[in-house]
């Protein structure tokens, strides 16, 4: 089941976070930084485990981010991810935003849903926001993919 994030999932969403981010296949989120954001979070339960994690950010007027998104390695595979991102477009159009985009190494599983490949430096908010405090920076290795999803 897919629903919004309250504050007794911030543990288990910090450390899957956590778990992509030593991998280096994520930025690291502080624990403050998930509970400053939490309203933007959704999280995919099962039996009372979470199993995956997504969150949009509203970036600036009319476009919104997919970050965070991860699944535990067992749940892989299993419709997971897909339903959190589902889940965050669908708020992202009750909102009002009119693209959503991603920096992301599995460009393939956004184009399946829709997203289609752009250059970073379309989105110089992003750059200069989050990814400047990237070890990875400015030798980024990921692939953005945004969607219009105006009605």
């Amino acid at each position: 089941m897919v629903r919004k994030a309250v504050l007794n999932d911030v543990d288990a969403i910090y450390a899957i976070v956590e778990s992509f981010a030593r991998k280096g296949d994520m930025l690291h989120r502080p624990l403050a930084e998930v509970y400053a954001n939490l309203r933007d979070f959704f999280v995919h339960e099962e039996g009372g485990e979470i199993l995956g994690t997504c969150a949009l950010h509203i970036c600036w007027e009319e476009i919104g981010e997919i970050r965070s998104l991860c699944v535990k390695e067992e749940a892989s595979g299993r419709g997971v991810g897909r339903a959190l991102v589902k889940a965050c477009l669908s708020e992202a159009k009750t909102l009002g935003v009119k693209k959503v985009f991603a920096l992301t190494y599995r460009p393939a599983f956004f184009e399946k849903m829709g997203f289609r490949p752009v250059e970073k430096e379309i989105l110089p908010h992003k750059i200069w926001g989050d990814c400047i405090k990237c070890a990875k920076f400015p030798s980024c290795d990921e692939n953005a993919v945004i969607i219009d999803i105006r009605p």
